[in-house]
């Protein structure tokens, strides 16, 4: 298999994603005008050791929005960024040194709207084609960087849903050391059954944020306050 040849395990969720709708990831509908423009990147590798993984960072615990919390690479676009996959693939450089040549895109998904900061996010599916190491550029952005394997987001054991104080609960992962949940952890369960992936797990784990968790963003996996 040359670098840039897609692994037999990516075809299965290109395939999915590629007439995946708004509503496979949220309940929310994306306005039509308006709202800030952003990306991320969902990025996927894979290392002998462990198989495939995804690229996720930490944020920094003094950051005003979101502190502490684990997500995708990404941000806000700018004027000069050609498309979603520019701002995913720019604000990974920017963030933790990502290589934009080792990167192949693979798709952009539905545009998603986290009413809280009133942010239009698109995913951007890639495939790491030739990992590299990475680490945070910016420590007052970046706290730490991990490829956490889809092995380990799998695992039953390593699956919560969190409820956070506003009565919102969603579901999570936690693995090396790291909670993700919110946004991010929504994309990641809706493509990990758009995959294949996803094993049956116990949804009555429930995990209660502390009070000054940031407010969520609602996603296909969501329920109401219990």
């Amino acid at each position: 298999m040359t670098d840039r040849e897609l692994p037999t395990w990516c075809e299965p969720l290109l395939t999915r994603v590629r007439s995946a709708r708004t509503e496979d990831f949220t309940r929310l509908r994306t306005p039509v005008n308006g709202g800030r423009a952003s990306a991320v990147l969902v990025l996927l590798g894979e290392q002998p050791a462990h198989g495939p993984d995804v690229l996720i960072l930490q944020r920094a615990a003094t950051l005003r929005t979101h502190a502490g919390q684990p997500a995708f690479p990404g941000g806000a676009c700018d004027p000069e960024d050609s498309d979603a996959a520019a701002t995913a693939l720019r604000e990974a450089h920017e963030e933790v040194g990502l290589d934009r040549d080792s990167v192949t895109v693979l798709a952009q998904l539905p545009r998603l709207w986290i009413p809280v900061s009133d942010f239009v996010v698109t995913p951007v599916l890639a495939w790491w084609h030739r990992p590299h190491p990475v680490h945070p550029r910016e420590p007052a952005e970046v706290a730490h960087v991990a490829r956490l394997p889809i092995t380990e987001l799998v695992d039953p054991a390593n699956r919560v849903r969190v409820r956070h104080p506003s009565g919102w609960i969603g579901p999570a992962f936690q693995a090396r050391g790291m909670l993700v949940w919110g946004f991010t952890a929504g994309v990641l369960a809706a493509l990990l059954d758009m995959a294949g992936w996803a094993r049956p797990w116990p949804q009555d784990r429930v995990l209660e944020l502390p009070p000054t968790s940031p407010p969520p963003a609602p996603d296909a996996s969501a329920d109401e306050a219990e």
